[in-house]
């Protein structure tokens, strides 16, 4: 594996595993109240953006790490959405 592969796998493993401790912490206390929706579905949007584009492009460490984040992600922004819409009914 050439360096600057290894740089991109090092580096795309650090951030998406960055998420896992938030995705974590949100699922067990269900707390999701000083997270921005708006922020998170914009970042998911973002996510499934590089996602195709690493498919499209071949390119492993992006669709990788994507891939990772997008599945640590998801949870979140799906707690926060029904938090969100539980709050309006009230």
């Amino acid at each position: 594996m050439e360096h600057v592969s290894v740089i991109g796998y090092l580096a795309a493993s650090l951030t998406t595993l960055s998420f896992l401790p938030q995705a974590i912490r949100v699922i067990k206390t269900q707390d999701t109240e000083s997270i921005s929706l708006t922020m998170y579905i914009m970042f998911v949007a973002g996510l499934l953006m590089w996602l195709v584009y690493g498919l499209l492009t071949n390119d492993a460490a992006v669709t990788w790490a994507n891939l990772m984040t997008f599945i640590f992600a998801l949870p979140i922004l799906l707690l926060k959405y029904r938090a969100h819409r539980n709050c309006r009914k009230i």
